[in-house]
């Protein structure tokens, strides 16, 4: 779906701000080749938020670390990460993310400066020896051509654009000393300090309870709306990508199965997998009735058979049609992509 790629001058078109093609992300182990991404495309526009959901061991969050080429070195990458880079008083630059050495000036300038990461755990992501303002500080320094005071200056404004309470203290504060909800705060702030065009959030609300989840949900989007910042939303939970995802690329087992806008994903799912999980949602509705799941758990994608990997567990899976061959992902119309032999086949079966 929506590959706006225009090939003949390697340009992106005027609102696509980051295309993926083909995304390969593979590790060679004692016991074979574990193709942990295999194959992902995606666009993201501008000022838009792309969500990216799917069980633990789905490749999701692999996939952002390939873009912002924070995988192990030993990682074998292939396919291309298209990013669209601002220049003050010239055309924008189109640059091959893969392509560019992995600790040159211009791949540290975009990490961080261009692409900006909210991690999962603020707590592993912080040092524990260096104050939250330090290291959000450092950030600024790394990325911007100011000097100390300015940057302090700039980094507890951040810090108070995120609903910090009392900037000016936090700033010389611990990651330990502040609450689960506050570092995830200053985690944003640091991630949006250098005002980059891309802000990847993997999973940042799967530690927080639900009422801190909701304010960092609307924080990332009033946030995204003011910077007219474009993001990639990472998470398992489809509450939470209909509550703030644009487009939807649901992964399994390092693919994506299914892509297509949020209300479609919603409304005329394709895939088995999508239908399992959207079946899996509790509903106030039918709080009587037992939940469906997915039998089995994602396997280990070392050595994989060919046929759709999703074929052990789906139980709209046909022996000699879905184990054949690889299946790749058809266009329905130009707003839905599935990756599915049969899904005609089980709409109509319902």
């Amino acid at each position: 779906m929506n590959i706006d790629v225009t090939t003949t001058n390697n340009q992106l078109t005027s609102d696509i701000v980051l295309q993926v093609k083909d995304l390969k992300t593979h590790f060679d182990l004692e016991e074979g080749l574990l193709k942990a991404v295999e194959g992902v495309s995606f666009s993201l526009r501008q000022g838009k938020t792309l969500g990216i959901v799917g069980e633990s061991g789905s490749g999701k969050s692999l996939s952002a670390q390939t873009i912002m080429r924070i995988v192990p070195p030993h990682a074998k990458l292939g396919g291309e990460v298209l990013l669209k880079r601002r220049r003050k008083g010239k055309d924008d630059k189109i640059v091959n993310v893969i392509g560019l050495p992995l600790n040159s000036p211009e791949m540290r300038d975009i990490r961080g400066g261009e692409i900006a990461m909210i991690f999962q755990e603020p707590m592993k992501a912080f040092s524990p020896i260096y104050t939250i303002g330090n290291q959000v500080s450092e950030a600024i320094l790394l990325h911007s051509n100011v000097n100390k005071e300015e940057a302090k200056k700039i980094a507890i404004e951040s810090l108070r654009k995120v609903g910090m309470s009392n900037p000016e203290q936090r700033f010389d504060e611990y990651p330990h000393q502040l609450s689960g909800g506050m570092r995830q705060r200053a985690m944003i702030a640091m991630a949006l300090s250098c005002k980059p065009s891309i802000l990847i959030a993997d999973e940042p609300t799967t530690a927080l309870d639900v009422t801190v989840q909701a304010q960092v949900l609307q924080l990332i989007n009033e946030l995204k709306d003011s910077l007219n910042t474009s993001v990639i939303f990472i998470t398992h939970d489809l509450g939470v990508i209909a509550e703030i995802a644009d487009e939807v690329a649901v992964m399994y087992l390092g693919e994506v199965v299914e892509y297509t806008d949020v209300d479609t994903l919603f409304h005329n799912p394709l895939h088995p997998y999508t239908k399992a999980l959207l079946k899996s949602i509790p509903s106030t509705a039918n709080r009587h009735e037992k939940l469906e799941s997915i039998k089995g758990t994602v396997p280990t994608p070392i050595n994989l058979p060919e046929g759709c990997r999703f074929y052990t567990r789906c139980k709209y899976a046909v022996d000699g049609v879905c184990n054949d061959n690889d299946i790749q992902l058809t266009s329905v119309n130009e707003k839905h992509d599935v990756r599915c032999v049969r899904w005609d086949e089980i709409e109509e079966e319902g």
